[in-house]
C-alpha cells in the first residue's frame, strides 16, 4: 500500500508524451518554496478552505470524535482528536474539506494507470512517479515500476535523489527516465532552503551519469536563493563534467502556489520571510546562455 494524494492524467510536462503522473506521499526535503506541502508528510492531511465554508456545521455532526468547533473564522480543528478519518470531508457538501492522501495497493494503482494506455501509446506518452518523493517508497515503487514494465509501458521518476544508493540502482533497472531537481550547488544554502544539505544528492546524479543512464535535471529558477550567475555557473560546470550529460534543463521560474495550499493546511508558507522572487525574463535568458556555453540544452518551463 501507498498513499498518492494526487493524480494527474493527460500531463505532457512530465516526460515524453501524454502520460499519466501519480504524486506519492511523504518527502525528505522541506522546501521553502513548494508548491506541493500536502506532498511533504508521510501521512494524510487535512485541507480545508474558509472561502467555500457554508458554515452549516454538517462536519461537526459527521465527526465522531469532536475534532472540529465553529468559530468566527471558520472550522477549527483539534489535531489531538483528529485522527483523519475522513468523514468530515465526505459530508461537507461544499467540498471545504479535503482529505490529502488515499490508499492505494499496488493492484488497484495498476488500474488507474491501465486506463491510460491508449493515450500512452498513440503519443509515445507513460507513467510519472512523482511526489513527495517516490525514492522513499522502495519497495511499493519498484513493485508498481515493475508491473508497468511488463506491460510495455514507459516509466519516469521525478525525484530529488535524496536516497540509498542500492535504491537509486535499483530504480534505474526498472525504468526509462529520471526527472532530477537540483535547487542549490551551494550545500549550506540547500540546508537553510530545502533542510538538508547537498551532498549526497550530487553524488547520486554523478552515479547516475556514470551509469548512462537518460535523465532531465530541473532547477526551480528562484531569485534570492539560486538564480545567481555563481550558482548557475557551479551547475553549468558540474552538469558538463559528468560523463553522460542531462537529455535537458528545464529551468522553472519561481512562483508561490503554494502559498494557498500552506494556508489550507494551516500552516505558515516561508515562515522566516526569505525574500523570493520569480527572475526576469533577462535574467532567465541569461542562465539559458550560461548552461548553453558549457554545451548544454536548457529551456524555460518543461
Amino acid at each position: 500500500m501507498s498513499l498518492i494524494f494526487d493524480i494527474k492524467r493527460y500531463a505532457i510536462n512530465d516526460g515524453p508524451g501524454i502520460r499519466i503522473t501519480l504524486f506519492m506521499k511523504g518527502c525528505p526535503l522541506s522546501c521553502i518554496w513548494c508548491h506541493n506541502p500536502e506532498g511533504i508528510r508521510n501521512g494524510k492531511d487535512k485541507l480545508y478552505t474558509a472561502k467555500k465554508c457554508l458554515g452549516c456545521g454538517t462536519c461537526l455532526k459527521a465527526c465522531p470524535n469532536g475534532a472540529l468547533t465553529l468559530a468566527p473564522e471558520g472550522i477549527i480543528t483539534d489535531k489531538q482528536k483528529c485522527v483523519l478519518c475522513g468523514r468530515c470531508a465526505e459530508e461537507c457538501p461544499a467540498m471545504a474539506i479535503e482529505i490529502s492522501g488515499t490508499e492505494y495497493t499496488a493492484e488497484y494503482l495498476m488500474h488507474e494507470i491501465e486506463k491510460e494506455i491508449p493515450f500512452m501509446d498513440q503519443s509515445g506518452g507513460g507513467v510519472t512517479f512523482c511526489g513527495g518523493e517516490p525514492l522513499l517508497h522502495p519497495e511499493f515503487l519498484i513493485d508498481i515500476l515493475k508491473r508497468c514494465g511488463q506491460q510495455g509501458i514507459h516509466r519516469a521518476v521525478d525525484t530529488t535523489l535524496l536516497a540509498r544508493k542500492e535504491t537509486v540502482d535499483e530504480v534505474m533497472r526498472n525504468c526509462e527516465l529520471l526527472l532530477i531537481d537540483l535547487k542549490s550547488m551551494d550545500s549550506t544554502v540547500h540546508q537553510t532552503f530545502c533542510d538538508v544539505p547537498n551532498e549526497l544528492i550530487l553524488e547520486n546524479i554523478r552515479r547516475v551519469a556514470e551509469a548512462d543512464f537518460p535523465y532531465y535535471i530541473r532547477i526551480p529558477l528562484i531569485e534570492g536563493v539560486n538564480a545567481d550567475e555563481k550558482n548557475i555557473k557551479l551547475s553549468a560546470e558540474f552538469l558538463a563534467s559528468l560523463p553522460r550529460h542531462p537529455e535537458i534543463i528545464n529551468l522553472l521560474p519561481y512562483h508561490d502556489i503554494g502559498k494557498g495550499k500552506h494556508a489550507k493546511l494551516g500552516s505558515i508558507y516561508n515562515p522566516k520571510g526569505y525574500k523570493m522572487q520569480t527572475p526576469s525574463e533577462e535574467v532567465q535568458q541569461q542562465c539559458i546562455q550560461i548552461l548553453t556555453d558549457y554545451g548544454l540544452k536548457a529551456t524555460i518551463g518543461g
